[in-house]
């Protein structure tokens, strides 16, 4: 039965075994740094040189960063969050006819990460939507609660244009013309993973998503402003990140880092969990279109800097990314030349 899947239907006094983490891959909650600060970029900036300065500094350091003054209204931002907790607050019947674990389905309650595949699972219930174009994926959202759609709709109109003002600044940064990563992406799907992470009756022994890097080429993070979960790893060590009031998290996906033939990085990150509040998050992703064929830009590579990465679909990006483990080695390591 579905809802016995999800963990989000019971309270959970102890961790069922088959979340526990063996001891070499727990997440050592004790040695993350807490309160190291990733990139912050004020979009409200005039002086666009140095914005798109900062935005490759940060794709280049930490592959991760925080905007602000981004254009995404902050009431909408609340909205957003504040119908996610709606829905995973809805009876147990009532989600169970939205679970799925197929990987391939484009609109579909789950848990955990790749439920059929794993041995151990993750701490993490979340919707998986398709977002693009919105007229024809909205008529199989949930109708429940009442007002989801609509925010929803609203919400990934503005992260999409986002997003493509970020390629905008990324490409400039990287030497190239404004517009060469919305053209060479094609026309992008977008999908969503509203993620819900329950609170958890021991932290230290499992994961809400283990490390991993993003298959697509930018996500979008909306985070919970209360709870902290996100980690980046970075020289090695693990850092928190703590939401800033009002931002939006960006982080750069395995292709940019194809694309900018290895200057930008997509970086291991990974949620944890708590145990006195459950947490959510909403990613959005801009993915390549299927067919388009992705591999560093031609500007990029020269006899000083040959090309890292062989062209390549994102069709086939993506099944080789799904037919392994979230946690195996980065899957652009499969593609180098």
């Amino acid at each position: 039965m579905a809802d016995h899947q999800l963990i989000s239907t019971a309270v959970h006094d102890r961790l069922p075994e088959n979340y526990v983490r063996p001891e070499t891959q727990r997440p050592r909650l004790d040695e993350v740094v807490p309160d190291a600060d990733i990139p912050v970029v004020d979009l409200a900036n005039s002086d666009r040189a140095a914005v798109v300065a900062q935005i490759g500094q940060a794709c280049r350091t930490h592959g991760f960063f925080q905007v602000l003054n981004h254009g995404v209204p902050v009431e909408l931002m609340l909205a957003m969050l504040g119908v996610a907790y709606e829905f995973f607050q809805l009876p147990a019947e009532e989600k169970a006819k939205l679970y799925s674990d197929d990987p391939a389905k484009k609109i579909r309650l789950s848990t955990s990460f790749n439920v059929r595949k794993e041995t151990v699972h993750n701490w993490r219930d979340y919707l998986r939507l398709h977002c693009h174009p919105l007229h024809k994926y909205v008529p199989e959202w949930p109708a429940n609660p009442p007002s989801f759609r609509e925010i929803v709709s609203r919400y990934c109109k503005e992260v999409r244009e986002l997003g493509f003002r970020l390629y905008g600044a990324i490409s400039e940064s990287l030497g190239l013309e404004q517009e060469y990563m919305k053209k060479v992406l094609g026309e992008q799907e977008q999908h969503m993973a509203v993620n819900f992470y329950p609170k958890c009756p021991s932290p230290e022994l499992t994961y809400g998503l283990p490390a991993h890097t993003d298959p697509n080429a930018l996500t979008i993070l909306l985070m919970d402003q209360q709870v902290a979960g996100l980690q980046v790893l970075k020289e090695g060590r693990w850092i928190a990140v703590n939401p800033r009031p009002n931002a939006l998290v960006i982080n750069i996906g395995d292709q940019l880092q194809a694309l900018s033939n290895g200057r930008y990085k997509s970086v291991w990150h990974r949620a944890v969990v708590n145990s006195d509040r459950p947490r959510m998050s909403v990613a959005s992703f801009l993915c390549p279109c299927n067919d388009v064929v992705l591999g560093p830009a031609a500007k990029l590579i020269s006899e000083e800097s040959p090309a890292v990465y062989r062209d390549y679909t994102y069709a086939e990006y993506y099944s080789k990314f799904w037919s392994r483990n979230l946690d195996q080695e980065h899957c652009l390591e499969l593609f180098r030349t």
